[in-house]
């Protein structure tokens, strides 16, 4: 049973065009499946016979390796290519490319999944964009993996992102070349215009309702059950992190706090502190297991009072009077940072290094 895949692309160049799959674990630059350029944009590969999967047929182009996997139309990396019945001709179309852009060894950049665009969020009744970044030898590897829950997914990794990008793609690629970060990163979208309502513990009286117990809730009882099951993780409490800036550090803080059993580290850079001050009395309830480490960073330039809040929230933790095997908390500062994706960017692997 044969299968050709005929793949046309208009934004070409003199890089090779590989397949990549569960027929050969997700290999990239993989001689074998090299494709054959028929004129520009336009290459061919003909499986005489295609190999057996357990699963599904999936696949993805690739110019290299995941650095410069292949673009949907907005932009972002599809979901993996489906057919149940893997043969005949399938015609594929990939507007663009990833490009590598200097500061790390592209042999180390994750492999980066779409793991559902309409993810059901059952706790709102809605549904969300996932994101799951892997790490570059993920598929070459029967390793099992610590785990980070970011917030705010928009603006983890594409280049594209409208208020800019953390660059956590790039920057575990370059963790990952001097032997550092070896985890797997959960990016999660925000909910757009339902944003504030979301990450907010409480009730206010400008926003209204809160909804961020039922979104920690899902986090904690409906994605991270989900995650452990699809992917070589590290499920315990101790390998188990959640993060976030800003209003996504605010909901971080929260879910963190609320899902003690779940979580032993916190990644928090410029939390909204300002918009839930009932938080300080959270740490009241709060009893860690065996050790919780919280990293939190603000900048000397983001307003709000963010920095002082910063403090106040770590006298809040530490005046239960925990020993400090049980609880370590570390403090970053930049008197000249302000409050966006690029210099939270630039902490994401100091944080790491120091959490996990």
């Amino acid at each position: 049973m044969s299968l050709t895949l005929e793949l046309y692309t208009p934004d070409d160049d003199t890089r090779p065009v590989f397949l990549t799959g569960n027929f050969n674990g997700w290999v990239t630059r993989d001689e074998r499946f090299k494709m054959m350029k028929v004129k520009e944009g336009q290459y061919e590969y003909t499986f005489d016979e295609v190999p057996p999967t357990v699963e599904v047929f999936e696949y993805k182009y690739v110019k290299g390796g995941w650095e410069a996997e292949e673009l949907a139309q907005d932009g972002y990396p599809p979901a993996n290519r489906k057919m149940q019945v893997p043969k005949g001709k399938v015609r594929d179309i990939v507007p663009t490319w990833k490009r590598h852009t200097a500061g790390y060894d592209p042999k180390f950049y994750p492999d980066i999944q779409i793991l559902s665009r309409r993810f059901n969020v059952p706790q709102l009744r809605r549904r969300r964009r996932i994101s799951v970044l892997l790490p570059w030898d993920y598929h070459q590897t029967t390793k099992r993996y610590p785990v980070l829950y970011l917030q705010d997914g928009q603006n983890l990794f594409e280049d594209s992102a409208p208020f800019g990008t953390w660059a956590v793609d790039k920057k575990m690629a370059a963790l990952a070349g001097k032997g550092k970060g070896d985890l797997i990163v959960v990016a999660i979208d925000h909910g757009g215009r339902d944003r504030i309502r979301e990450y907010m513990p409480y009730t206010h009286q400008k926003w209204g309702e809160g909804l961020g117990m039922d979104y920690a809730r899902f986090l904690a009882e409906t994605l991270k059950p989900y995650i452990d099951n699809q992917f070589r993780t590290r499920p315990d409490r101790e390998h188990t992190g959640i993060g976030g800036s800003s209003m996504g550090g605010l909901i971080s803080i929260y879910a963190g706090l609320l899902f003690p059993g779940v979580y032993s580290k916190f990644m928090i850079f410029s939390p909204s502190l300002w918009a839930a001050p009932k938080l300080y009395f959270e740490p009241v309830r709060f009893s860690p297991f065996s050790e919780t480490k919280i990293y939190l960073y603000a900048g000397g330039k983001e307003g709000a009072g963010v920095l002082t809040n910063v403090y106040r929230f770590k006298e809040a933790m530490e005046s239960k009077g925990y020993d400090h095997h049980k609880l370590k908390i570390h403090v970053a500062t930049d008197p000249a940072g302000r409050h966006n994706e690029a210099r939270w960017g630039q902490e994401f692997p100091k944080a790491v290094d120091w959490l996990y």
